[in-house]
């Protein structure tokens, strides 16, 4: 074979190199009497090939052109400048690096390649085989397990092979991993570390893929990250004996159903950025962007279940949390995932401009949000408790369901013993007279059909409770304001319903326990006491977690006020998880919570989200509190849809301005 050595750069000529060798022994029989041109050159010589014929606008080590012809093999361009870079980084001679270089070279002369997974598997091999006849070392192993090497490039050179169960095992761990993040644990960095490794292991495979292959690879992460986040919703099966003969058998079916339906949605920012090839910087954007965006969405899938944003990982974190009342958990989510993204960037490619203006860009946003959030705990401790209402909530704890009746009479009986108990744990504290008494979701034994409410009456004051209400051959889930006359004069019912609870997504395909009617969304209710008008927002369990749904545009309530019952879900996650989606509110809206729940955490929450007094899990008794600092947040103003608006124009223009980066690097 015929080796033709071109020094264009005249510093190649200090190295002993035996180019004759070293091509000779990387070619194969077919090959032996080819002739083959190696040009030496430096980074500015490479890096205009690179560009014009690769169309990849930065230097590289080694550039092969192959001629197709048996005789002229190729070209083979090598850059002193790069080599030697790398050279040092792995702790080798230039002249070791060279011949790895040029065994590389000649191997892509000769048809191989290295764009699939197993076209490098063969390559390297075909590499070190050939370096050790020279008696050079693995050039792979070399970088792994040299122990001089820094921790960057042992994660840059760590691989697992895609779509193997190694990779989905690890998907599925780190699915697990990420939901420590949320109540009771709040174990946030586990969170943060969790999606920042799904994000490196995602990105890192250069070949191309479909986007249905890069969803289905990662929706392992989304199915065992959304399982771990609501295996307790199933827990509502067991809590009465009669509905867990019926709906044990749906288990396994439910669990295995949350897997598949939070396998689609939440997996969609990592599918969206394995499919679309982007540059790193503006990777990192793209993936929080469309983070956000899957978080919008899923306020409307089967009437919206946007559970757990990942702003809530930070819900003992004030000051970072409350950055939600300057650009809601839209806004946080999209800062949070952003840096974490920038964050894996930054350590793959740490010398680059763009990916650094990428990074400081999130920690600038996450730095003023948390100077924003600041201000808004200020100004939600600013207390005014001048004639204000005292309100008194009632949390029953009883048995979400009391003995079963076994006859008309029984019914009767039970339901009187229900109003009794109703009124004892109301009166228990006759020291303080409420001037509202709230009682949590459906605690109300008797259906409600016209404009009387007699405990409110026997109370003598004003009157919230949940209430099943029937009105036009339809039956609600609501919530009842009675004055102390005992007359309702207000009827709110919720119109957030719970699918497979109180409605049927799929009509009986699968079997629901109720099928409620829904109501006509939000309202602004005022209740007269001796001290003034109370005004406030009704919410119903859940409705509390839609963000940017209680409040109606220009209405400024003193409070909202929500009732539920979690008796469903024990001592489950879930409790204190709704528990933080009503902090959330909070503080998204600037406005202070009375929760009444039935046997969960009923509360009284500052427009900080901070708990102000509160009765535990499954404890019977009442707390007294007033409310104060409600305020106008910049979120409530903006609003929901044009806050993902703002940040998707954000992502825009900072995807173009990094473009002016990514020109120097």
């Amino acid at each position: 074979m015929k080796v033709y050595v071109n020094y264009e750069n005249k510093s190649w000529k200090k190295y002993e190199i035996d180019f004759d060798k070293i091509a000779s022994a990387a070619v194969s029989a077919v090959h032996k009497d080819s002739e083959v041109s190696i040009t030496l050159v430096d980074d500015k010589q490479i890096h205009k090939l690179n560009k014009q014929y690769r169309n990849m606008d930065k230097p590289t080590n080694v550039l092969s052109f192959e001629l197709g012809d048996d005789v002229l093999l190729g070209d083979i361009f090598i850059s002193l400048d790069t080599v030697k870079r790398e050279a040092k980084e792995a702790h080798i001679s230039v002249e070791e690096h060279t011949a790895h270089m040029i065994v590389h070279g000649m191997l892509h002369l000769q048809g191989y390649d290295h764009i699939t997974d197993d076209e490098a598997n063969v390559m390297e091999a075909k590499e070190i085989k050939i370096l050790k006849k020279l008696g050079y070392k693995n050039p792979y192993a070399e970088n792994v397990n040299d122990e001089k090497m820094n921790l960057i490039e042992k994660i840059k050179t760590y691989k697992i092979k895609e779509n193997s169960f190694v990779q989905y095992s690890l998907f599925a761990i780190l699915g697990i991993l990420t939901s420590f993040g949320f109540a009771p644990f709040h174990l946030w960095m586990l969170a943060l570390l969790g999606v920042g490794l799904m994000y490196y292991n995602v990105t890192k495979y250069k070949k191309h893929t479909s986007f249905i292959k890069a969803w289905l690879n990662t929706s392992v992460f989304g199915a065992f990250y959304g399982m771990a986040m609501f295996w307790w919703v199933l827990n509502s099966i067991y809590v009465v004996p009669e509905l867990a003969r019926q709906f044990a058998i749906w288990t396994v079916p439910g669990l295995i159903g949350i897997g598949l339906i939070c396998g689609i949605i939440l997996s969609l920012p990592f599918a969206v950025v394995r499919y679309m090839e982007r540059k790193p910087a503006q990777r990192a954007i793209l993936f929080a962007a469309t983070w956000a965006l899957v978080l919008w969405l899923r306020e409307w899938f089967l009437t919206g279940f946007p559970w757990n944003p990942i702003s809530n990982i930070f819900m003992n974190l004030p000051m970072v949390v409350n950055s939600m009342s300057l650009w809601g958990a839209l806004g946080l989510s999209f800062v949070i995932v952003g840096f974490v993204a920038s964050v894996v960037e930054m350590i793959r490619f740490y010398k680059s401009k763009s990916v650094l203006f990428t990074f400081l860009m999130f920690v600038v946003l996450f730095v003023g949000g948390c100077i924003y959030g600041c201000r808004n705990m200020q100004i939600a401790t600013m207390k005014n408790v001048d004639d204000v209402p005292v309100v008194r909530i009632v949390q029953p704890a009883a048995s979400a369901v009391y003995k079963m009746p076994t006859s008309r009479e029984d019914a009767r009986n039970i339901a009187e013993q229900k109003i009794r108990d109703l009124f004892v744990w109301a009166t228990k504290d006759n020291s303080i007279k409420p001037d509202i008494i709230v009682y949590p979701e459906t605690a109300y034994p008797y259906m409600v059909v016209d404009d009387n409410f007699p405990l409110a009456r026997i109370l003598n004051t004003n009157v919230i409770m949940g209430v099943n209400s029937y009105k036009d051959g339809k039956q609600y889930n609501s919530l009842v304001v009675a004055d102390k006359t005992g007359v309702i004069k207000h009827l709110y019912s919720k119109s957030h319903l719970v699918p497979f609870g109180e409605y049927r997504p799929f009509g009986d395909i699968i079997p629901t326990p109720g099928q409620l009617a829904s109501g006509d969304g939000m309202e602004i209710i005022t209740i007269n006491t001796q001290k003034g008008e109370f005004v406030f927002a009704p919410a119903i369990c859940y409705e509390i977690i839609f963000s940017d749904s209680l409040v109606p545009r220009g209405s400024a309530p003193h409070a909202i006020i929500n009732i539920t019952n979690d008796t469903w879900f024990g001592m489950t996650p879930g409790v204190f998880q709704h528990l933080d989606m009503v902090r959330r509110y909070a503080i998204e809206s600037g406005l202070p919570i009375i929760r009444a729940n039935y046997s969960g955490i009923s509360a009284f929450i500052a427009s900080d989200g901070n708990v102000e007094s509160f009765i535990p899990v499954a404890q019977n008794g009442s707390l007294d509190g007033f409310v104060w600092g409600n305020h106008i947040t910049p979120y409530r103003i903006i609003g929901r849809d044009l806050c993902m608006i703002f940040i998707l124009l954000f992502s825009i223009i900072a995807s173009i301005s990094i473009s002016v980066f990514q020109k120097k690097d």
